[in-house]
């Protein structure tokens, strides 16, 4: 399925059962096949669950004027009033995490809850020399990129299908530059977002995401900016709702239903 936006065609998959719904956008440089083991799980509990690539991603076209964070933002909003299902629990993963702050802030009236997995939610102390190298080397060289992804899991390797996909995928002309885009991309818009976020949050991270040097005191920086709560997942990576599905279904499931409780209290 696919809806025309801004110039461009942007690619989901929808359940399409009753239930409420919940939008999944994955991080930068790979697709929504990435949330293929936590879908089922949010289905059973009775979620519609609609997972969208990113622009430049997958089957999302590739070419775009606009990567930025708050670019993927006004697709998502487009997105669930085009399904006029909202409002949406927005799951969102590292990159779209500053996405997922954005669009509570610009349309607060279309998500329930907002889930940030593994969030680059803020603008990052610049790394040092030899690591700008290697990220402008993994950005730049699709080889590189694979082998960069397949590093952050952690304790259970990635799918070997979406791993063959994901290759193919970014084998196709503009894939590589929107990755790049997206590395070069300002989140400091999204970031100076974060005081209007009134939406009901949940910070979601590995405890061995080794993008962060303290994974767990990144999440409680992030909620604590939002008024979020945390939720740690032992040995995951990068990629919780891949890695470790169901205790990442778990821990969402359980967020929402405090909602539910809180809501009915």
């Amino acid at each position: 399925m696919e809806i025309s936006f801004e110039g461009g065609r942007i690619a989901y998959d929808d359940t399409a059962n009753d239930g409420p719904l919940v939008l999944c956008l994955p991080g930068m440089g790979v697709t929504r096949q990435t949330y293929e083991p936590f879908v089922p799980l949010m289905v059973q509990a009775g979620y519609r669950v609609v997972t969208m690539d990113l622009r430049g991603a997958g089957e999302t076209d590739a070419h775009w004027t606009d990567y930025s964070p708050q670019a993927i933002g006004r697709d998502a909003i487009a997105l669930v009033k085009h399904l006029n299902a909202g409002p949406a629990i927005l799951v969102t993963n590292s990159y779209t995490a500053a996405t997922a702050i954005w669009a509570a802030a610009e349309a607060p009236e279309l998500f329930g809850a907002i889930v940030l997995g593994g969030p680059f939610a803020r603008v990052m102390p610049k790394p040092n020399l030899v690591m700008r190298a290697a990220q402008w080397a993994a950005t730049t060289y699709r080889p590189l990129w694979m082998m960069f992804w397949a590093s952050l899991y952690k304790t259970r390797k990635p799918n070997p299908a979406e791993r063959q996909a994901l290759k193919a995928s970014l084998a196709e002309p503009g894939r590589m530059a929107a990755i790049k885009a997206m590395g070069d991309a300002d989140k400091s818009v999204c970031e100076a977002r974060m005081p209007e976020v009134r939406t009901p949050a949940l910070v979601v991270m590995g405890t061995k995401d080794p993008d962060f040097p303290d994974p767990a005191a990144e999440a409680r920086l992030v909620a604590g900016r939002i008024n979020g709560s945390v939720v740690m997942i032992d040995g995951a990576g990068h990629y919780p709702h891949s890695e470790f599905p169901e205790e990442t279904a778990a821990a969402v499931l359980a967020f929402l239903k405090s909602l539910k409780s809180h809501q009915n209290a």
